[in-house]
């Protein structure tokens, strides 16, 4: 049986044999390379086909651009809801903290004030923190938190960074009671810084403000005015802050003048304060002769 031959008849045998045009292929390559490289002929060829072909690489670009761009847009989406709940979170941890710097900075600020007003007394001042206000709504009571222990007495000065806030009336073992300014039965000699003229003011209570009386109608005082220690009682030291004059009345016919003032200390608000000792104040007042001591000169001989 004879096999079919699968060879192209000899006539369509035309031209070189595939191995010769490779070979005549590569070394015309081969060629074009060392010319392109030395001569620089292909250049503004290759510029053409570059313009040429620049459009179409930029369309087969474009879907995977654009792929990447909305990945990227959704991945950054997602970073950025995590780094706002994550803000969120660490600002929610943080209010209380921030809330209360601003009152840690007024604190720090009276804190400050009620040092600089202690240097005055070195050695003579016990800084005490106000703890709670006395229960009976009719008088103007707070109780500290130094007491025997600490060395307070009854009728040391109590002071804060403004002025003065009262003074102490009852003493326990780790906690002492403080008679404010306001107290109805409370009274501070005082003094008209600007011109001179001493006074006493008096507590008028719960809701009132305190007065100056038996204050002459003509005495040089004015509204506005500020108040200051005395020093004439040997409680407080002189030179004190205590009140301004808020209103002055001077009425025709009355033997007294009615002088309002307002606390300058914080009487209701100062969580921290000073309690002065005995060394701060004036010398005590000496005591009265008695009434029977035999007077100078009597017991004599007559000649």
């Amino acid at each position: 049986m004879r096999h079919l031959s699968v060879e192209p008849p000899p006539f369509f045998h035309h031209g070189p044999s595939p191995l010769a045009r490779l070979a005549f292929f590569a070394l015309v390559s081969l060629a074009l390379l060392f010319a392109d490289t030395r001569y620089r002929y292909l250049e503004n060829v290759r510029h053409a086909v570059g313009a040429v072909l620049f459009p179409v690489q930029r369309a087969l670009q474009l879907p995977g651009e654009g792929v990447a761009y909305v990945a990227s847009y959704f991945a950054s989406n997602r970073a950025l809801t995590l780094g706002n709940h994550e803000l969120k979170q660490e600002l929610l941890a943080e209010a209380p903290a921030i809330q209360g710097y601003k009152s840690l900075e007024q604190e720090n600020a009276r804190l400050r004030a009620l040092l600089s007003v202690g240097e005055r007394f070195t050695g003579a001042s016990t800084p005490a923190e106000v703890l709670y206000s006395g229960r009976d709504p009719f008088t103007q009571k707070l109780f500290v938190d130094k007491g025997e222990s600490a060395g307070v007495l009854p009728g040391q000065a109590v002071i804060d960074e403004a002025g003065v806030v009262g003074q102490v009336t009852r003493v326990f073992p780790s906690i002492s009671e403080v008679t404010l300014v306001t107290d109805k039965d409370h009274a501070v000699p005082v003094r008209v810084e600007r011109s001179g003229v001493r006074s006493v003011m008096y507590g008028s209570g719960t809701g009132r403000l305190p007065e100056l009386r038996f204050l002459s109608p003509n005495a040089e005082i004015q509204t506005g005015d500020r108040l200051v220690t005395s020093g004439i009682d040997g409680t407080y030291p002189a030179g004190l802050a205590v009140a301004q004059v808020v209103s002055v009345e001077r009425e025709t016919g009355q033997i007294f003048a009615r002088v309002i003032c307002t606390p300058l200390a914080g009487v209701d608000k100062s969580p921290q304060v000073l309690i002065l000792g005995k060394a701060a104040a004036a010398k005590s007042r000496p005591e009265e002769p008695a009434e029977d001591m035999p007077r100078k000169g009597r017991g004599k001989r007559r000649g």
